[in-house]
């Protein structure tokens, strides 16, 4: 088994959404050095169903790549919160929708070379409207598109969040 040691690590920055480490790591053949290690809170997201074949879809910019695109519902995972009470939360919060009941779909390590991202993404077969989202900075629009179209407008470019296509292409495969 070919496992690296991870003698320690110090941190370089630290904030509430991202901590950046140098970690001190020796590799099976006794090489050492400092590795770059990025720590994320763990994220939960939700694919949400309507039972006509259709899924809940944010239209959203992203600053960091300024680009827009379609995403699931999604945010970071708080302090004492279970993966599947943000999942929930999230979607009411961003929609203004309320999921029905939640299932794991998958589960996702983004980037696991160089951070500890991880991505919980369940699925809701309904959801109820309870009124405009409450996070209005979050999407230009919400609506509900035909799953019918998503395998093309992720080979468009206008579905790229990894979450999202992971989320997507699970229901797709028939995961669900």
């Amino acid at each position: 088994m070919v496992k690296w040691v991870v003698h320690g690590e110090r941190p370089v920055y630290e904030s509430r959404w991202v901590s950046l480490f140098l970690a001190d790591v020796e590799l099976p053949d006794g090489e050492r050095f400092e590795h770059h290690l990025v720590k994320f809170d763990p994220v939960a997201a939700t694919v949400v169903l309507d039972g006509q074949g259709g899924v809940l879809l944010l239209w959203r910019h992203r600053f960091a790549t300024d680009t827009w695109n379609w995403e699931i519902p999604s945010g970071i995972v708080e302090p004492g919160e279970e993966p599947v009470q943000a999942a929930a939360r999230e979607v009411e919060e961003e929609t203004g929708w309320r999921p029905g009941s939640l299932r794991e779909l998958a589960y996702v390590q983004p980037i696991g070379g160089m951070t500890n991202a991880e991505h919980h993404v369940f699925l809701a077969e309904s959801a109820t409207y309870i009124g405009v989202p409450t996070d209005t900075h979050e999407a230009d629009r919400v609506e509900w598109v035909s799953l019918s179209r998503i395998p093309e407008m992720i080979a468009s470019g206008v579905i790229v969040a990894g979450v999202a296509v992971v989320g997507l292409q699970a229901v797709l495969l028939g995961l669900r």
